[in-house]
């Protein structure tokens, strides 16, 4: 099979690589569509992953093409989308069912080959179909959309006739948008320093709009409220100067969730300290999402739910699609900003009939 495989920090190649080992209780995925997420990049350009080569890619969603020997659960030719993180099963976290939590944790993409291929083996556990009127490349960005809704859940806060703010108007940002407006938010502030980015989420419908280079997105979001500040800030940027602002954003007992993948390290300023402790300010860190392999009601299938019922659109902040062929050169280009790019997709289109 074709697949895009990191051979070592900053090279990215198409390869062949031999099929998947399937065994008992897993199947085999034909990929559809695999989303490159805000991680993948560093992971492929700066850091490394945990081993090489590797096969990045967990947001994906593909077809069941076979099954491991004796296994059953789902059928073969369904639409299916697949939670990435394997966990062991057998530490106590696993035992309440908390599996992002888990102490032995595996991962697709990037600690075992994951989505950036033709074909990609995981555990049937971790399969979910993907409702008839949802597409292969919604599906894909179920695990973002998930991960979004868990950073508003995690909050505790009922956002209700509430006031959120948004610090990052990329995909995972939007998405985090989309669920505070789904939740019931009265305000949604939307802050970020890229015209194109601010200007998708109009496109969305958000009216609520900072642009960070013009003025301190904190200062607007407390003049626009009045100085009452907002309940919940969630910081999707990974860049300090939003975490700053998101701590300044929110009012007396706000939360702040921490989303965005850390670039720097953070320094709080005394008087930022004193805020927090004086206002009850709690920040909340957000690395996944809930899932349930009983069939409980958990951020996946939330998730696959919105989109089914048309509230939730993931699809539309997708602005590449790229073959396997392809997808090496424009990681570099994005990589060295001579492309921009919101969501890219990377795969073969096999879609079948959609109702």
């Amino acid at each position: 099979m074709k697949a895009v495989v990191l051979e070592a920090v900053g090279n990215p190649a198409l390869r062949d690589l031999p099929m998947p080992v399937v065994p008992s209780g897993w199947a085999l995925i034909r990929v559809g569509w695999c989303g490159v997420c805000g991680s993948d990049m560093p992971r492929m350009f700066a850091k490394g992953a945990h081993r090489m080569p590797l096969v990045c890619g967990h947001e994906f969603a593909g077809v069941v093409e076979a099954l491991g020997p004796n296994t059953v659960g789902v059928p073969v030719g369904d639409r299916v989308a697949v939670f990435p993180l394997i966990w062991c099963g057998a530490c106590a976290a696993c035992e309440a069912g908390a599996y992002v939590q888990c102490e032995a944790y595996d991962y697709l993409g990037s600690r075992r080959d994951g989505g950036f291929a033709e074909y990609v083996a995981a555990p049937v556990r971790n399969l979910l179909p993907v409702p008839a009127n949802v597409s292969l490349a919604s599906a894909a960005m179920t695990e973002p959309a998930a991960v979004a809704l868990h950073a508003l859940r995690t909050t505790g806060v009922p956002l209700v006739g509430r006031d959120v703010a948004v610090f990052g108007a990329g995909p995972i940002g939007l998405l985090t948008a989309q669920w505070a407006r789904i939740m019931g938010a009265a305000r949604v502030f939307i802050s970020d320093i890229v015209a194109a980015r601010l200007d998708m989420a109009v496109s969305l419908g958000f009216k609520f709009m900072i642009d960070a280079t013009e003025q301190s997105a904190a200062q607007a979001i407390q003049s626009l409220t009045n100085g009452a500040g907002v309940a919940v800030a969630v910081e999707a940027a990974g860049v300090p100067q939003t975490l700053l602002a998101a701590v300044r954003s929110v009012g007396r007992s706000g939360r702040v969730t921490l989303l965005g993948n850390p670039s720097a390290d953070v320094t709080l300023p005394a008087e930022l300290i004193s805020r927090i402790m004086r206002q009850e300010i709690a920040l909340c860190g957000v690395w996944n999402s809930t899932y349930s392999v009983l069939g409980a009601s958990d951020d996946w299938r939330a998730a696959l739910g919105a989109m089914a019922a048309g509230t939730l659109d993931a699809e539309c902040l997708v602005s590449h699609r790229a073959s396997l062929t392809a997808t090496p050169d424009l990681l570099r280009a994005i990589h060295a900003r001579t492309v921009s790019a919101a969501k890219v997709l990377v795969g073969a289109p096999i879609e079948r009939t959609v109702v």
